[in-house]
């Protein structure tokens, strides 16, 4: 049977995505964000939300602040800095919460339909009747806002459509001859399911989760731009959220941080294009 294992007996992915212009352009974003992400209290020790100059200083005004400072006098490319970690640890965590609900769902849902497959359907529609954006702010605004519980409440709401994925691939390999042989020679569900099925599925989850990573990332600085962020924390929905304010005088503070959230989005869905392409065998380069 064809599938993802094919595309990684065939060419590594790595290897494979980065032969592909939309994934390298990705990985390149990715791999410079994760960088400053990684570098930032080296580039730029100390408490970014510190003030630490006169306010308004635009870019390039003071080389000792190259990006300029807020209206409070923060310097700006410390809050960038800092501000990648807070960005990539919330979508990557909240998408690996989403990822381990909507799998397991969906996996379960597809295997052993019947009974199982109703209810978990039912919770998948009951999940999907309230949008993600609404039901991420109202569990935020109960709870506090808090990295923890934005961090929660994204990955909690974000998993049905990846549910449904994954039930409808697990389905159409439920009575594929591989299973079939699986269970014909005593194997477990357990084993049929982590051995046989899940790596079929790997293909559109390794998709899915880029896209999930994004949708974290985006709705985190929804919420900050809400003024629902984590206030302990300088995050680029902040900062956004803190430069509106000024947008017709000083419009540098909120567009830095609204073009950083912009990259590193873009990126993420080039890498999901890109993986796409390379884990469907009828797009595989011979």
């Amino acid at each position: 049977m064809s599938g993802p294992a094919d595309a990684f007996a065939r060419a590594p992915l790595l290897l494979s995505v980065l032969h592909r212009p939309a994934g390298a352009a990705g990985l390149a974003v990715l791999a410079l964000v994760g960088l400053a992400a990684l570098s930032a209290g080296l580039l730029s020790p100390g408490d970014p939300l510190d003030m630490v100059a006169l306010p308004f200083l635009w870019p390039g005004t003071d080389w000792a602040h190259p990006l300029g400072t807020d209206m409070l006098g923060r310097d700006l490319a410390a809050g960038l800095l800092h501000g990648a970690r807070v960005s990539l640890l919330v979508g990557i965590v909240a998408a690996v919460i989403a990822l381990g609900i909507g799998v397991g769902a969906g996996a379960l849902a597809g295997f052993y339909r019947g009974r199982l497959d109703a209810v978990l359907m039912r919770a998948t529609e009951l999940f999907q009747t309230i949008p993600p954006f609404l039901f991420a702010l109202a569990i935020v605004a109960v709870l506090q806002p808090s990295l923890t519980t934005i961090t929660l409440a994204i990955g909690v709401t974000a998993w049905p459509s990846l549910a449904r994925i994954v039930r409808a691939e697990v389905l159409a390999l439920r009575d594929g001859e591989m299973v079939q042989a699986a269970v014909a020679i005593g194997a477990s569900d357990a084993r049929i399911l982590l051995l046989h099925v899940l790596p079929n599925v790997l293909g559109p989850v390794l998709v899915s989760a880029s896209i999930l990573v994004a949708t974290a990332i985006l709705t985190e600085s929804s919420l900050a731009f809400l003024g629902l962020g984590d206030p302990n924390v300088v995050s680029w929905g902040g900062m956004v959220g803190a430069g509106r304010e000024v947008l017709r005088t000083d419009w540098y503070v909120a567009a830095l941080p609204g073009l950083a959230i912009v990259a590193v989005v873009l990126g993420l869905n080039l890498l999901g294009d890109a993986l796409n392409d390379a884990l469907d065998p009828r797009r595989m380069r011979r």
